[in-house]
């Protein structure tokens, strides 16, 4: 791809599509946790409002591997409703 011809709404498009594509990982990470499909959309508000708790809320913090599973495992332990 030719990124020297890239306008601010190019850039604009490709940020939407990669939030999207993150939003599809999350939903796919819940899923393989156990997340019970019909909870989809409240389990990623969970997530999202967790991450603060779970890891602080400093926003230099790495968001990895392990901090994603660690989130995920807290929200087994405080949100059991959302999981088969």
């Amino acid at each position: 791809m030719d990124y020297e011809n890239y306008s601010a709404e190019d850039y604009q498009n490709e940020i939407k599509e990669l939030s999207l594509q993150l939003a599809d990982m999350l939903e796919a990470a819940l899923y393989f946790a156990g997340v019970k499909k019909l909870r989809f959309e409240e389990a990623m508000d969970a997530y999202l409002d967790e991450m603060d708790n779970v890891l602080g809320d400093d926003e230099d913090t790495p968001m990895g591997f392990e901090e994603i599973v660690k989130v995920i495992k807290h929200l087994k332990n405080s949100r059991k409703e959302l999981f088969v």
